[in-house]
This record gives structure tokens, sequence and C-alpha cells, in this order.
């Protein structure tokens, strides 16, 4: 079995959320983000290698936070970059195994399913990728010069995370230039000619981005008897 990696990308300042402290780090139902996040992972497999990409400003505070919570994970640290992009590279160059397989994740992603992170490393184990995906359900309109139109909607998809991958080709993606189109890690690896592999993922799993999202992470954790499955 190939090893399996994480990395979870913890670069932001978290500017949106009106706070002294990024997003990761609030507090979520008596714990920071990240914890809740770090522990999907490891209820999926206790032995995954985790690698938490953050700002250099919230190096030694994250250390402070793991010895507390989760002192006995196997968990790397490497410094942020200026981008995700440069976040997630700095996290792939902590990796030696060649044959592993890799998921990249968000650290503000606490409510995705052992289920879902489960589909992505079996599906990236014998497709070379894998893309959670869920449907839109809001209608969509296309904007441009002449105005906007109707789209159908059944043919569009939102991505989420944790996006997996084989190591040795998302780490050869990563090798090229950065290109403004790179809004995840699928879009960089489709750049170098993959096709991508999109797998269902689960609708709880919302990216925290504002003290709303946040109110409604709370709210689900509340209200849901386990979101492990």
């Amino acid at each position: 079995m190939p090893e399996e990696f994480v990395i979870i990308v913890a670069g932001g300042t978290g500017s949106r959320m009106k706070s002294d402290r990024p997003k990761q780090f609030l507090e979520l139902n008596g714990l920071p983000v990240i914890i809740h996040t770090l522990r999907k992972f490891l209820t999926y497999n206790p032995d995954i290698r985790i690698i938490i990409s953050v700002h250099k400003d919230y190096l030694n505070f994250l250390k402070e936070l793991l010895l507390e919570h989760e002192p006995a994970a196997r968990i790397s640290l490497t410094e942020g970059g200026a981008t995700r992009y440069d976040s997630v590279y700095n996290g792939l160059m902590q990796i030696r195994e060649s044959h592993a397989i890799v998921a990249i994740h968000d650290a503000a992603r606490p409510l995705v399913s052992v289920k879902t992170i489960r589909t992505c490393f079996e599906t990236a184990s014998e497709k070379g990728n894998a893309v959670p995906v869920i449907t839109v359900s809001d209608s969509l309109r296309l904007l441009s010069e002449r105005g906007n139109v109707a789209v159908d909607r059944t043919t569009y998809r939102i991505v989420q995370t944790p996006q997996c991958f084989l190591y040795h080709q998302i780490l050869s993606a990563f090798s090229g230039p950065y290109q403004p189109f790179f809004t995840d890690d699928a879009s960089v690896l489709e750049a170098s000619g993959a096709a991508i592999q999109l797998v269902e993922g689960n609708v709880e799993n919302i990216k925290i981005t504002s003290p709303h999202d946040l109110l409604l992470a709370a709210a689900l954790l509340n209200t849901a008897d386990d979101h492990a499955e």
C-alpha cells in the first residue's frame, strides 16, 4: 500500500473573518477549527502523515495547539507561501516517498466526512486523482459584455477538498509556472494534460471564510449525531 499523506493548507491570515486570528484557529464548538479538520483525517487513518503549511507568523502558535490537542499524531509543519499555490508546493517538497498518495485540503473545511476522504484516496489510488464535488442547487446566470443569460446548472459542479493525487504526478504539475487560473490543485494538474476524476463530496463540507460560515458550521456540528461518516 502506498503511504498516505495530507497537506493541510493553513497559510491564510483570515482578514474576511474580522478577527485578530486566522479562521483556521478560531474556536468551533470548543476546539480550534484546524483541530476538527485534523481529527477527520486521523479518524480515517490514524497513521496518515500530516503536513501543515502555515503562515510564518503562526508557526509557534500552531505548535502549541498541536502539543495540546494531538501530540501523538505524525504531523510536520512547513511555512506557507505568498499564494495557495506556493503553500501547497512547500508542502509537497516535504514528501520523500515518490509512490505516495497525497491529499490537499483546506484547513477551514472541518466538516469533511470520513466517507469523502476515503472515497478520494481510494479513487486516486485506482485512477490517479480524485476531486470531490457536489451538485448546484441554485439557479445560475452567465455574465458577459452583452449582458447575462441563464445556464443549465446540471452541467456544473461545486468543487471541494480534499483533492487527492499520485504524488509524483502532482509534484510534476506543480513544477511548472504559476497561472492565474490555478484556483485549486486540480486545475494545476489539469494544465499538465491530465484528466480530472470527480467523486461525490458531502454537502456539509463547507469552507469557513466568513463569520456566517462559522455560525453555520457550529450549527451543523450541534445538530448532527455524527459527521464522521
